[in-house]
C-alpha cells in the first residue's frame, strides 16, 4: 500500500479563513478519516476556531470513498499519519471501532462506549477518544431540556449509537430500547449499559416492536445522509407522540425530520451533535476551550452557504 496514495487526497473547495495569527505558534497537522465525507464541515470549523484563537490549524480529509477503499487500509494509514506527525484526527463511518486495536491507549469514554472519534497524538502515542456522547448530550439538553425520558428508542448500535446510548442513560433515560440488525451488537451493547447503569436497557431487532409505548426515538445510522436517502423505519411508526432526535447532518434536515415535523413531534437536528463533537475534539487537539456559540454559528453559516451553492 502506498501512503502517498491514501494521503494525498485533495479537499474539495471550502471556507478557508485568513485571520490573523501567531506565526510563531506551532502548525497542528488535523485529519478526518471516513467515507462519503467530502462535504464534512469539521474542517472548516475546526480552522475557524483556531484562527480565533490564533493558532496555526490546517486539516486534511482522508475519504476513503474517493479511492475505493474500505477499513481494511486503516493499519497503513494510521502507521502513516503517526510517521508524517499528524496532531491528531477525528474518525467517523465506518472506522469508529475498527480503528480502536489500532491505538496505543483509550480514555475512559472511548473505552466504555467501545467507539473513537477523535485520536491525539502524544508524542508518537495516539489516544483515542470519544465526543460524540458529550456531543450529542450538549445539543440535546440545549434543544429539548424537558423531553420526556421515560422509555427512549435507539436506532443503531454502531460507532456513534454506543456513544449516544451512554449519554442518553447518563442524562436520565429511564428504559433504552437498542434496535439494529446485528443482534451480537445488540446483545453486547445493552451488557456493557446493563453492567454500568443498571437494568434499564434491552434490545430487539423488530422496530415496530420496540416502540410500542415510547417517548422519543434517538436515530443513529447513516440513513438518510445525501448518499444514503430514505427512512430508516416504516413512516407510519413517526407520530407525533414521539421526540425525534437525529445525528445525520447532511443533509440538516433528513426525511425523517421532515416528515416528524409535519407530524408534531419535537424534533433535535444532527447539526447540534455535530457543533458539540467538534468543541469537545478542539478542546482535546490544542488544550484550549472553544467558543461554543461561536463554533455553532460558523456551523450555521456553513450549511447556509451549501445551500445557496445547490441553487
Amino acid at each position: 500500500m502506498q501512503l502517498n496514495k491514501l494521503l494525498a487526497i485533495p479537499n474539495l473547495p471550502m471556507e478557508r479563513v485568513n485571520m490573523s495569527v501567531n506565526q510563531s505558534a506551532p502548525k497542528l497537522l488535523l485529519g478526518l478519516i471516513g467515507s462519503g465525507i467530502q462535504q464534512s464541515l469539521t474542517p472548516a470549523m475546526q480552522e475557524m476556531e483556531a484562527s480565533h484563537q490564533g493558532l496555526r490549524v490546517h486539516y486534511q480529509i482522508i475519504d476513503l470513498d474517493l479511492r475505493k477503499l474500505g477499513v481494511e487500509v486503516l493499519p497503513h494509514l494510521v502507521d502513516s499519519m503517526r510517521t508524517i506527525g499528524f496532531s491528531g484526527f477525528n474518525v467517523t463511518f465506518p472506522c469508529k471501532q475498527a480503528i480502536i486495536p489500532l491505538l496505543d491507549e483509550l480514555s475512559e469514554e472511548a473505552k466504555a462506549m467501545g467507539a473513537v472519534n477523535t485520536v491525539i497524538n502524544r508524542d508518537g502515542k495516539l489516544i483515542g477518544h470519544n465526543t460524540d456522547g458529550s456531543g450529542w448530550s450538549m445539543g440535546f439538553k440545549n434543544t429539548l431540556p424537558n423531553a420526556d425520558l421515560t422509555k427512549v428508542v435507539l436506532l443503531g448500535a454502531g460507532g456513534a449509537g454506543s456513544a449516544i446510548a451512554h449519554a442518553a442513560l447518563r442524562l436520565g433515560v429511564k428504559q433504552l430500547v437498542i434496535v439494529d440488525t446485528d443482534s451480537k451488537r445488540c446483545e453486547n451493547l445493552m451488557n456493557d449499559l446493563n453492567a454500568l447503569y443498571g437494568n434499564r436497557s434491552t434490545y430487539s431487532l423488530d422496530i415496530r416492536e420496540a416502540i410500542v409505548g415510547a417517548t422519543g426515538l434517538i436515530h443513529a445510522t447513516p440513513t438518510g445522509m445525501t448518499k444514503l436517502p430514505g427512512l430508516p423505519l416504516p413512516e407510519e411508526l413517526i407520530t407525533k407522540n414521539l421526540w425525534i432526535s437525529e445525528v445525520v447532518y447532511f443533509p440538516i434536515e433528513t426525511e425523517l425530520l421532515k416528515i416528524a415535523k409535519a407530524r408534531g413531534c419535537a424534533v433535535v437536528n444532527g447539526g447540534t451533535m455535530a457543533v458539540g463533537q467538534a468543541v469537545g475534539a478542539f478542546e482535546l487537539f490544542t488544550g484550549k476551550k472553544a467558543d461554543t456559540a461561536r463554533v455553532e454559528a460558523h456551523f450555521l453559516s456553513l450549511l447556509k452557504k451549501n445551500e445557496e451553492n445547490k441553487k
